[in-house]
């Protein structure tokens, strides 16, 4: 057996030595932990510098990228031309118990029409920036015509977040992605890769050495909620392709919930968006006034710029900017931002065919396209891209829609493009079964050349598509004229592409049976057929055989009474936009019936297209007992804006009652000349209940001296109305963006809908729709519960929720008849099957 002896010295000593070692870890334990922290603080501000410069880089890449998204990039930016694209302000969404939101006589005038904002603009109804509408916390689809300038405002909008606009406030630090649909290559196979599309797409235009490190940079943005995503195209792909995007979209904000979407969208067809929770607002169109400014500034930078390149060179003389901007400021009435730019630049550059709206199309389209290009070769493949319904098309494909042009294109080297392009399509047409020796590559061939010139756009993965959806429709339109395909074209599932092409067939061709068979499909609630094809009326030949059917049609809804506003209020606005002279005559004999209704709409719609025989009997309508139509009558008589007309509605301001004074100063707001000259002088005169109306006028006036007038007179006038009055307007200037639309809270977290459940003895889950708790308070006596009902019941739009909407609809309340009606437009637009009013016994 071992003993151990255990030296009590050597053992001290040992004890000692270790409690003197650990009392020296224990004090360094703190420096070693600084020491850690520190090394993780340069790795993360390291890793942040890497992703800043990623950052920079990309916010830099997606503002050139945007600067150059507009039709006239080739000579200006967009900052340099842009006019601020505005949007309709949407309906006021009612929530018991909260104090409605400030709203003016002119917007509580005009019936809500989001397909036809042309009306909006005359009467300059109230409207919010991109920004604004941003404000609050939904996803938006901007939504408009072909050619009303969505593009430009997405990439406004891309712009303004790419320099990080104090505009934005809340977003100002958000970071874009900026993409057209054909730059994502969907759908996405595993939901965990939803992100791969929109790195790839970035990765496009993303420096070299930023490559690697891209990817994190964009999961990075999407995890902290600060992801932007903004694709426009939309509206400008067929149904099957929306629905595509909409799970894309639903993909993308189930994994980044935080994420803020904005796209564009047709009011015609919103696959899906809707449902997901999306806002649909609608471009606010150019009024007279955004064309003459628009028009001057072009002048102003074309003689600072273009003229100044071409006075160098040899060349035609320049025409003074003062005679062509008079030439130029007629014949301007619902013409399309895209058609007013057209329009102008051909005026500008001397190279116009003509006039009209039609030839300014045809001249940019010659302007653009290869030198020395059939016009035939260029109608054909835009026909195939309507007849195939691929709006976004593979090159490789669409070299056998061309390829008989392709030597033809090669023999003509040494004519000229204009007699090229000129050419009627029987002279090019294409001749069946010619064979072509050899394929040209997208990058050689005529594709390739449409692309160089800018009549094409490419993109990865060989996809091309047209510069802008109206030059495919032009050019689809007139090649329809000889090939009898339009009917197969109608058959098509609802998608711009299609009616583009439709409406400009019906500009060059026969449109009779098209006409006949879209009468026989209309129907309510919506008459979607037959407002699309109202839409051909303007181009089309005056004495076009169906043109009387579609008016008849219009016709028999205006005068239709019981139904909503909104609708009848599109039968207007079609004869409107028609520019149909004919039209003023039917106005003016509706004015002098005893519908009060069928008045206010024809008093709007006098004063739409400014009708001066009518001035007469709008005075008249000044002393109807209805308040709308004298409030219609006012507005009208200033959008007509003769010295007559002016004069009636100044004597209305001096000597009216209360309420038609405060119509009459908002209505002059609309006119910047007389108008505002006319609110100038109010402010001092001794009448209480002028300067009251007048306080209403000024808030409408959008300018510096309005709103320094509405503070002296919130401190200084001497009457608690007057300065009640100018502290009301002035609050609702500052605080515009309330109208921005919002999310709804969850019924179980709705104050009013929870006390109104407790009254009927009911409880609400969390997560459940509580459809049947909604639907009694759609029924119940109080107005604002069953105004506050609809938008929720939007969302579970089952058979006996829509036989709700329709009872609704057709109920003695205007006010709620309306809301009813805005809401079945959205679910018709976003894809539900609506059923006729009279399989519920109404209509």
């Amino acid at each position: 057996m071992f003993r151990f002896a255990i030296d009590p010295f050597s053992f001290f000593v040992g004890f000692i030595a270790a409690s003197i070692f650990w009392w020296l870890i224990q004090l360094a334990r703190p420096m070693w932990k600084e020491m850690r922290e520190g090394m993780k603080e340069q790795r993360e501000v390291a890793r942040a510098r890497k992703v800043n410069v990623v950052e920079e880089n990309h916010r830099r890449v997606t503002l050139r990228r945007a600067q150059g998204m507009h039709l006239a990039a080739p000579l200006f930016a967009l900052d340099e031309i842009l006019q601020e694209p505005r949007l309709v302000a949407p309906p006021q969404v009612v929530e018991p118990g909260v104090p409605p939101k400030f709203e003016d006589v002119v917007s509580q005038t005009l019936p809500y029409m989001p397909g036809w904002p042309e009306i909006s603009a005359v009467y300059h109804a109230q409207t919010i920036t991109l920004p604004q509408a941003l404000s609050g916390n939904t996803n938006i689809v901007v939504i408009g015509q072909p050619g009303a300038g969505k593009t430009v405002a997405l990439a406004h909008l891309a712009s303004l977040a790419a320099n990080r606009s104090e505009k934005l406030e809340t977003l100002k630090n958000a970071v874009p992605f900026f993409f057209h649909v054909a730059n994502l290559k969907l759908p996405v196979a595993d939901p965990k890769d939803v992100l791969n599309p929109l790195i790839d797409a970035a990765s496009e235009h993303t420096p070299l050495l930023d490559q690697p490190r891209l990817p994190a940079f964009v999961q990075n943005a999407f995890k902290s909620g600060d992801a932007l995503l903004i694709i426009d195209g939309f509206d400008e792909i067929p149904q099957e392709s929306q629905q595509i995007f909409t799970d894309y979209f639903r993909t993308i904000l189930q994994n980044y919930p935080k994420t803020r979407i904005v796209t564009s969208g047709a009011p015609e067809y919103l696959d899906g968006l809707i449902a997901m929770g999306f806002s649909p607002l609608t471009l606010m169109a150019w009024s007279a006034r955004d064309n003459e400014k628009f028009i001057d500034h072009w002048g102003d930078l074309w003689s600072r710029t273009i003229a100044l390149e071409a006075r160098s060179q040899t060349g035609p003389e320049q025409v003074d900017s003062f005679l062509l901007n008079s030439w130029l400021g007629t014949d301007n009435m619902n013409l399309s931002p895209l058609e007013l730019t057209l329009k102008t630049w051909g005026a500008y550059a001397g190279d116009s065919l003509g006039p009209h709206v039609l030839e300014s199309i045809a001249t940019h389209i010659r302007r653009i396209a290869p030198a020395n290009t059939p016009l035939a070769a260029l109608e054909t493949l835009a026909m195939q891209v309507v007849v195939n319904t691929q709006p976004i098309f593979d090159s490789r494909v669409a070299r056998g829609w061309v390829k008989s042009f392709e030597v033809a294109e090669e023999n003509v080297e040494g004519e000229s493009a204009e007699g090229t392009v000129e050419e009627t399509p029987e002279e090019t047409k294409p001749k069946k079964g010619k064979k072509v020796e050899k394929v040209a590559t997208p990058t050689s061939g005529l594709l390739g050349k449409m692309a160089a010139s800018g009549l094409l756009v490419s993109h990865p993965n060989s996809k091309m598509r047209f510069a802008h959806p109206v030059f495919a429709g032009y050019l689809a339109g007139r090649a329809l004229v000889n090939y009898n395909v339009e009917e197969n074209i109608l058959n098509q599932p609802d998608w711009s592409g299609k009616y583009l092409a439709l409406r400009y067939f019906a500009a060059h061709g026969d449109a009779s049976k098209l006409v006949n068979a879209l009468l026989g499909f209309t129907r309510m609630p919506m008459h979607r057929p037959l407002f699309s094809a109202a839409r051909w009326l303007r181009d089309a030949p005056k004495n076009a055989p169906w043109r009387g059917k579609i008016f008849g049609a219009l016709a028999a809804i205006l005068q239709t009474d019981g139904i909503p506003l909104n609708l009848r209020g599109q039968a207007m606005a079609a004869f409107v936009v028609s520019n149909d002279p004919n039209a003023t005559t039917l106005f003016r004999q509706f004015c002098a019936t005893l519908s009060f209704d069928l008045v206010h709409l024809s008093a709007l719609g006098c004063g739409a297209m400014r009708d001066p025989k009518a001035v007469q009997i709008l005075e008249h309508s000044l002393q109807a007992p209805s308040q709308p139509v004298r409030h219609a009558a006012c507005m009208a008589l200033v959008a007509i804006g003769t010295n007559e007309a002016l004069e009636t509605v100044a004597h209305t301001l001096l000597n009216g009652d209360e309420n038609i004074r405060r119509a009459a100063a908002e209505a002059l707001a609309n006119d910047p000349g007389e108008g505002h000259a006319m609110l100038r002088d109010g402010i001092a005169i001794n009448d209480i209940l002028l300067r009251r109306a007048v306080a209403y006028g000024l808030g409408r006036v959008n300018e510096t001296w309005a709103v320094e007038a509405l503070q002296k007179m919130q401190i200084e006038d001497d009457q608690w109305v007057v300065r009640n009055a100018a502290t009301e307007v002035l609050e609702s200037k500052t605080s515009a963006g309330s109208r921005a639309p919002r999310k709804l809270k969850a019924p179980s977290e709705s104050p009013w809908l929870i006390e109104f459940a407790g009254k009927q003895g009911m409880g609400i889950s969390p997560g459940v729709p509580a459809t049947d708790i909604l639907l009694l308070a759609l029924k119940s006596e109080q107005m604002d519960l069953r105004l506050a009902a609809l938008p929720y019941l939007k969302f579970t739009p089952n058979e006996g929720v829509v036989a709700q909407f329709y009872d609704a609809m057709y109920k003695d309340e205007p006010e709620l008849r309306e809301a009813a009606y805005n809401v079945l437009w959205e679910l018709g637009a976003s894809g539900v099957k609506l059923p006729h009013p009279n399989q519920y016994g109404y209509g």
